[in-house]
């Protein structure tokens, strides 16, 4: 019952993500951090197997910043993206593929654009304006086909973004509860109340 979403914006990227998890019909946590920060500008939310999850999200925050120290400098979103791309799509070749979901989120700081990608699992890779992954994604992907304006501000988008949240926790049979959610913009990222 995972539930991720993201908005682009006029300079910005907000990720949100619920913060329960659980397995089955059991709520084990209901504080999880579902965002992981890779550099200064980028995000990634991920969703799917429990275990998939976390290891992968590691290996991608620990090899991000393996390239930075080794060359100096943060991978910008869009080579970030291809390269997460292409992990997920070697390990789908292997033995032991990861059933990882995952919307990138990054400012590049060379172009001053934000930019979001929406992974699946296969190794399928877009770019968008805004994108959802899981149980929510069947609600929200209609109100931020209504309701997303490229040229909002950051106050716009989190209003956009509150009524996906609204409109989850009314229609979905098992909503979660509690919603983290990050903003990526030129001055880095910054966690943000609803």
């Amino acid at each position: 019952m995972e539930t991720s979403f993201a908005i682009t914006g006029k300079g910005y990227v907000i990720l949100a993500a619920d913060t329960t998890s659980a397995r089955s019909i059991v709520k084990m946590k209901s504080d999880e951090d579902k965002i992981k920060t890779l550099s200064p500008h980028l995000l990634m939310a991920y969703s799917g197997e429990p275990g998939d999850t976390i290891q992968f999200a590691e290996y991608i925050e620990r090899n991000i910043r393996l390239y930075q120290i080794r060359n100096n400098y943060p991978l910008r979103p869009p080579a970030a993206a291809s390269w997460i791309r292409r992990s997920l799509a070697d390990s789908l070749r292997s033995r032991k593929p990861y059933a990882v979901n995952l919307l990138l989120g990054g400012y590049d700081t060379t172009t001053y654009t934000p930019h979001l990608y929406w992974v699946d699992y296969l190794g399928t890779m877009t770019e968008l304006p805004f994108g959802a992954h899981g149980y929510g994604s069947y609600f929200a992907l209609s109100l931020l086909d209504r309701y997303h304006d490229p040229e909002a501000t950051l106050e716009e988008g989190l209003a956009t973004l509150r009524r996906c949240i609204d409109e989850v926790s009314k229609r979905l049979v098992v909503s979660p509860g509690k919603y983290k959610v990050k903003v990526v913009d030129k001055d880095g990222i910054r966690e943000v109340e609803l």
